[in-house]
């Protein structure tokens, strides 16, 4: 009976792990998509500066 108690706790402590893995993935998740708003913003920001590629801006080219 004690080795069963013993086990249901230690199944109940690997649910609230798994629970607890799955908030960190979410939060992953959001981070990511935060990234890539973030990403393109600057993308935006970069074509509406003309901001130099590779060190040569864009009127430079031919």
């Amino acid at each position: 009976m004690q080795a069963n108690a013993f086990t249901m706790q230690v199944d109940a402590f690997t649910m609230q792990v798994d629970a607890f893995t799955m908030q960190v993935d979410a939060f992953t998740m959001q981070a990511n998509a935060f990234t890539m708003q973030a990403n393109a913003f600057t993308m935006q920001a970069n074509t509406l500066t003309k901001r130099p590629i590779n060190g040569i801006a864009e009127y430079d080219q031919i």
